[in-house]
């Protein structure tokens, strides 16, 4: 880690701490599931039974068929809105189980 600069700011060193130890992909697998809780609202909190990150393929499982059909329409949009939320292009595929 860079000592020489004392002007660091916390969030510096600890992005630099997690670049360092590779702990972005655990990491972003936490913030995707926050990404979808947030956009996705709690009514399909609620029906969401797993949510993993594969790569750049995000499986999300729902416990309604009915929802998944629903959802399926808007998967672009989707995927642009958490995108979006997470601030940089982690998912390129949403796969609804």
């Amino acid at each position: 880690m860079k000592r020489n600069n004392e002007n660091l700011s916390l969030g510096d060193v600890l992005k630099e701490f997690v670049e360092k130890n590779n702990l972005e992909k655990g990491l972003d697998k936490v913030h995707v599931r926050d990404a979808w809780n947030q956009q996705m609202g709690p009514a399909i909190q609620k029906y969401t039974t797993a949510i993993k990150l594969q790569g750049s393929t995000l499986y999300v499982q729902l416990s309604s068929s009915v929802l998944r059909e629903e959802l399926s329409y808007g998967k672009e949009k989707i995927v642009k809105m958490l995108n979006e939320e997470l601030g940089k292009v982690l998912i390129e595929k949403l796969v609804l189980r």
